[in-house]
C-alpha cells in the first residue's frame, strides 16, 4: 500500500520560512522521482521541484534559490525547506512520487501526470 503524508505547513509572514516534510511508505523511495507540486486557489497544479536518490535536484524559476529539496533515504522522508517566503507562495503543497528515468527526472521534467503517487497536501499560507 504506497502512501505519502506531508507534514509542516502552516501560516508565515512574508520572509518567513517553512519546512515541508512527506514521509513515504509502501514503495521503494530510492528507485522513484520524488517531487513537490502545489496548486493556489483557482490555479493549476504547479510543479515546483525533484530530486533522485543520488541527491540531483531542479527546480522551477520561481523558486531557485529559495527553496530546498532534500531526502532522507534511510528515513524515506522528502523535505521542502522554505525561506524568503512571499505571499505567491500560498498554496495547497502536495508531495509526489513517480516511476521515470533520471533525465526525465531532474533534467527535462514534465507534469503531473508523470507521478502516480501523491499525498494529501499540506497548506502553506504566507501573508
Amino acid at each position: 500500500h504506497v502512501q505519502l503524508v506531508e507534514s509542516g505547513g502552516g501560516s508565515v509572514q512574508a520572509g518567513g520560512s517553512l519546512r515541508l516534510s512527506c514521509t513515504a511508505s509502501g514503495f521503494t523511495y530510492t528507485t522513484y522521482c520524488m517531487a513537490w507540486f502545489r496548486q493556489a486557489p483557482g490555479k493549476e497544479r504547479e510543479w515546483v521541484t525533484a530530486t533522485r536518490s543520488d541527491g540531483s535536484t531542479i527546480y522551477a524559476d520561481s523558486v531557485k534559490g529559495r527553496f530546498t529539496i532534500s531526502g532522507n533515504n534511510a528515513k524515506n522522508t522528502l523535505y521542502l525547506q522554505m525561506n524568503n517566503l512571499a505571499p505567491e507562495d500560498t498554496g495547497m503543497y502536495y508531495c509526489a512520487a513517480g516511476f521515470m528515468t533520471q533525465y526525465r527526472c531532474t533534467e527535462a521534467p514534465g507534469g503531473s501526470s508523470d507521478f502516480g503517487y501523491w499525498g494529501q497536501g499540506t497548506q502553506v499560507t504566507v501573508s
